[in-house]
């Protein structure tokens, strides 16, 4: 009955069925591991685990980015997980406060999730240094607003920058094909050439082609309300002078939900509290006991540690992971200041 109410619960963001399909996949795969959980509790947990947002970890980007709900969810691990490295530095930290490079954020995607393609990186790099200069430095929240609308309306951006082209060349942008995959398999076009003449293209115009696109797309576009006022001071814009509106407008992030404010980016009490305690819990483990006057560590009762017991988590890619363990416990040292 729990499961089948999970079930109800997802059913009105209208992809219940890729998790239904990706549930059971999982169980077919791990029934051996499964059994002793019971089916139930499998069906309980898998969809608990979705409604938390952590379904998306270690899966692959095939899965992180086939619904809404999955982008959403894995936008908001990435800034919990590594918003202390903005917030405490980075590796140029005593150079450049907080700043890394496309490729050190590349890195921090794919612990998260291993084969995330280095294509969308860039892309979202290119919103914040608009230039070719991949090895530039970059703030964490410069990069984190960018990725959203890179990663987030991936699909959308793909049509805009197909309509800059069209409107550039004075085309009609109504013929431009609207994306049906989510694959990525669809009609590329070459970046669009932000280095017109005329500096752009007409903003009301491009403004109209946004509407259009909006209304028959399938995919998830920013609202339309919020890209008019956007663009209403403006009288005539590049495709990358949008798409950095885009990333730095607070009320687009607002209606895309994934993210705090700017200002509030670095807070995370919740967060905050559950580090706390494991710190508490390791500073007690870690408690070295008096030394004698021979300089050996007095005999003192070895204190056990509590067992913390962890909500059970999908098996995907348990077996992999295990057989990868060794060499990939690489961590990035964010303590100093």
């Amino acid at each position: 009955l729990i499961s089948v109410s999970y079930c109800l619960l997802f059913a009105a963001q209208r992809h219940v069925l890729t998790y239904m399909e990706d549930a059971v996949s999982q169980l077919l795969e791990n029934r051996e591991d499964i059994s002793q959980y019971g089916i139930a509790r499998f069906f309980t947990e898998y969809f608990n685990s979705v409604r938390q947002g952590t379904h998306i970890l270690f899966r692959e980007f095939s899965f992180v980015q086939a619904t809404p709900h999955n982008r959403a969810s894995f936008l908001r691990t990435f800034w919990r997980c590594f918003r202390t490295v903005g917030k405490n530095g980075g590796k140029y930290s005593r150079i450049c406060c907080y700043l890394l490079t496309a490729q050190e954020y590349h890195c921090l995607l794919q612990l998260l999730c291993p084969d995330f393609p280095m294509e969308l990186t860039q892309k979202a790099a290119r919103i914040v240094l608009v230039d070719d200069a991949m090895d530039c430095l970059m703030s964490f929240s410069d990069f984190l607003f960018a990725f959203q609308i890179q990663f987030y309306y991936s699909e959308f951006l793909e049509s805009v920058a197909a309509i800059y082209q069209d409107l550039l060349a004075g085309k009609n942008p109504n013929t431009v094909i609207v994306p049906t995959s989510s694959s990525g398999q669809h009609r590329q076009r070459q970046p669009p050439n932000d280095c017109s003449p005329l500096d752009g293209v007409e903003a009301s115009l491009f403004y109209q082609c946004l509407e259009s696109l909006c209304d028959r797309s399938k995919y998830s576009c920013p609202p339309s309300a919020l890209v008019k006022e956007m663009l209403s001071s403006a009288q005539r814009l590049t495709f990358y002078g949008f798409l950095m509106a885009l990333a730095k407008d607070q009320g687009i992030n607002r209606a895309l939900g994934a993210l705090p404010d700017k200002g509030d980016l670095f807070l995370d009490p919740a967060m905050d509290q559950e580090l706390e305690k494991l710190v508490a819990q390791v500073s007690g483990l870690s408690v070295s006991g008096p030394t004698s006057s021979s300089g050996e560590t007095a005999n003192l009762p070895v204190r056990n540690s509590p067992r913390i017991n962890s909500p059970w988590k999908p098996l995907h890619h348990r077996r992999k992971m295990d057989a990868e363990s060794e060499g990939s416990n690489e961590e990035t040292d964010s303590s100093e200041n």
